[in-house]
């Protein structure tokens, strides 16, 4: 598998590859890692599909300090080492935030964005950021109620507990405080995002609900909102299918020649 060199440590991160250089890149949340977008590794679409594991998630190498701005620039080298022509970023929660970021610090470089699941100001519930500092198996064991709908298969929430229990505690609390601190508001309703946007949302997620996907509806000009039923946080697990059928008509209706 493949890595690329951020601030001197190696970076992960999957590809399904075709001849162009055009790429949908995909950013996980808080916690997670790149095999978060296994199925939308399989989307059938014309363009590469590339999922990284954040600094220190993962098979990523260790930093020192997590902010932001490091997540965001490592997402930049990454467009940059492999010289990608048309990209579309597409974030998850804490991997919205960064895709907004990003998108924000290089308009010229982006040219779409899929925000699942995600806000332009992201609080996190101070028990979360407690039990990541005093007990780490408390966290794991509250994710199935806050991130999950209710009826969601238990091998779905298994399989993905399994994930993030890979994750340090002291990781995923760094990622959380991010997103605690992670306010982009005035620049949403400013319309300052300006290139077509997609926003899926779980209609049952607790998380993020769906008004923050509605804020970015009616902020953002050029985007549209897709409400997946029987789904909460963490959607594109969830409701794959449905999840890639939306990213899939979005990008042939905004990017594809007619």
């Amino acid at each position: 598998m493949p890595y690329f060199k951020f601030q001197e440590k190696k970076i992960f991160y999957r590809i399904r590859k075709v001849e162009n250089r055009d790429a949908l890149i995909f950013i996980h949340g808080s916690g997670e890692n790149s095999n978060i977008w296994v199925d939308q590794l399989r989307l059938e679409i014309d363009y590469n599909l590339i999922a990284l594991d954040l600094p220190s998630h993962a098979q990523s190498e260790e930093f020192k300090d997590l902010t932001l701005k490091i997540y965001s620039e490592c997402v930049e080298t990454l467009v940059k080492e492999l010289d990608l022509n048309k990209v579309i970023l597409c974030g998850h929660s804490l991997g919205g935030a960064i895709a907004q970021d990003v998108y924000l610090r290089n308009p010229e470089r982006i040219n779409g964005l899929i925000l699942l699941g995600t806000g332009a100001r992201l609080r996190v519930s101070p028990m979360i950021l407690n039990s990541l500092k005093t007990n780490f198996e408390e966290y794991l064991e509250s994710i199935p109620i806050g991130a999950f709908y209710r009826k969601t298969d238990e091998k779905i929430i298994k399989d993905y507990l399994a994930e993030v229990a890979q994750i340090p505690a002291k990781v995923t609390y760094s990622d959380f405080s991010i997103c605690n601190t992670f306010d982009l508001l005035d620049q949403v309703k400013n319309g300052e995002i300006t290139i077509p946007t997609l926003v899926i949302c779980g209609v049952a997620d607790k998380l993020t609900p769906l008004k923050y996907s509605k804020f970015f509806e009616e902020k953002i000009e050029k985007s549209e909102l897709v409400a997946i039923k029987r789904a909460g946080h963490m959607v594109m697990i969830e409701k794959p299918e449905e999840t890639n059928q939306a990213i899939k008509d979005f990008i042939i209706n905004k990017f594809e020649e007619k």
